[in-house]
Formats: structure tokens, sequence, C-alpha cells
């Protein structure tokens, strides 16, 4: 099986290059499952049911989300409904929406997607992402021994230490959330597929997604500036996975990074 895990989604950019990319892509490389980081796909922070919609229409199959989850206040009103859409688990229990899924693949194959944020540098207090993800993987290898981990994180460190620590347990640890592509993708002895970061799939020309000026006036003043997302040419960036339906075991991991040359 085949499948395609690709970098936060910025913004309208991050949106239109994966509409143009995507199909050909899928035919050419004979993907049949698709994963996408959608926690910034809305204006460049959060998610809307349009933007959802729009991506759903293009061939992915499962969104995460992270940090910026609940930016967009209508997420409240779908987000139990969409179970295409997939927000940390480690969030306090009760909060809305879910942190797993397991969906149809191709034929009768059923591929889990867990989603987990990070706890290094960020404010939010949340739930331990190692014991959480290890209890959630047990659970749905009773449905699937397909699993695919999104862990939206800052750190380097506890990426990798999450990888190490799921190593054979999960087919994938996929890092998000920093929008810089890592170019140490492998396998690891057990069998799982790890990357750092996926990447970003937005403005080539930015900070993470963003207008550089506007970055660059915060750090030189320390002010607060409203963002907005960049123009300009855009990249694509993720991971092609090949696995083995009957372990869940990946065989093969090779990064994607698509750039225009110029905006279309």
């Amino acid at each position: 099986m085949r499948i395609l895990a690709i970098g936060d989604i910025v913004g309208r950019p991050g949106r239109q290059i994966t509409a143009q990319i995507l199909p050909t892509l899928m035919r050419e490389e004979g993907i049949q499952f698709v994963l996408a980081n959608g926690e910034n796909a809305a204006g460049g922070t959060g998610i809307t049911r349009e933007v959802a919609d729009e991506l759903f229409s293009l061939g992915i199959d499962v969104l995460t989300m992270g940090n910026h989850v609940w930016d967009k206040k209508e997420i409240f009103t779908f987000i139990n409904e969409e179970r295409r859409l997939v927000r940390p688990l480690n969030y306090p229990p009760g909060t809305p929406g879910q942190g797993t899924v397991v969906l149809r693949g191709p034929g009768s194959t059923r591929v889990a997607v867990v989603n987990a944020a990070g706890r290094v540098f960020n404010p939010i207090n949340l739930d331990c992402p190692f014991r959480l993800v290890e209890e959630a993987a047990e659970k749905l290898r009773q449905e699937t021994p397909i699993i695919l981990v999104d862990f939206h994180a800052e750190a380097t460190s506890e990426k990798m230490a999450l990888g190490w620590y799921l190593d054979g347990k999960v087919t994938a640890v996929l890092g998000t959330h920093t929008h810089v592509q890592t170019a140490d993708e492998r396998i690891l002895p057990g069998g799982t597929a790890y990357i750092t970061d996926l990447g970003m799939t937005g403005p080539y020309n930015s900070v993470i997604g963003v207008e550089k000026k506007e970055v660059i006036e915060r750090f030189l003043s320390q002010l607060p500036v409203k963002f907005e997302v960049a123009r300009g040419p855009s990249q694509f960036s993720a991971v092609l996975i090949d696995v083995d339906e009957g372990t869940g075991r990946a065989k093969m991991i090779r990064r994607i990074l698509y750039r225009q040359e110029k905006p279309s």
C-alpha cells in the first residue's frame, strides 16, 4: 500500500498548490491513502468547514490538526460530526472532537490515524503524548496493523524520542509544526517510518508561511504584529510511504519537495 503524508497546508496558497499537484501525483505514484495536516489551512491559522470540504474534495482522506485547532471558532460546530478531521488526542477528556480515526483504504484495508501534540515549548497543559499514543495504538491494532501518527511538536528531541518509543508499534511517526522539511527520513529497526518534520505546503518566500517583513518587525520591535499569509511562489512538502498491508511495517519512505518558480 502506498501512502502520502502532506506537510502543514498554509492558507490559500497551500490549498492551491495542493490542488495543482495532488491529483497528478496520486495517479503517477499509485497513491492509495492521503493524510495532510490542515491546522493552518484557513487564512494561515485554523480550519473551517468550507476549507475542510475543499481539501477532502482533492482526494485527502484525513486532516490532522495541532496547536491552532481552535483558532476558527466555527470548528466547534462540526468537529464532532466530521470523523475525517482529527485533533491532538492529548487534550483533556471532554474536549470536542477525536484524536484517532480508522478509515477504509483500498479494498478491505483499514488505516488508523493518530494525532498528538508535543509538550516541549508548548504553553498548553497537555497530557503525555508518549503514553496516550501507545495506549491508542494498542487498541487500534485490534482493527488494523496500519497506524499513522502525526506528532505536532516543536522540539526535534521530543519527536525523535517518540519515534524510537513507538518503533515497531506503529507504521509511521510523522512530525509536523515547524514548517521546515527535515532530511532525516528513515525506516527504524522495528519497521516504523520516521521523519522529524514533513515540512510546509504553502508560500516559499516567507517565514514559515508568513510575510517576511511582518515576522522581522516582530523580532526587531518585540511588539505584537498581525501576521498575514505570504504571497508569491509556493512549495509542496510531503513523504511517500510504502507499507506492508499484512504487518503494517513500512518498507520505504521518500521525501517530496516541489517548488514553483513563479506564482500560478
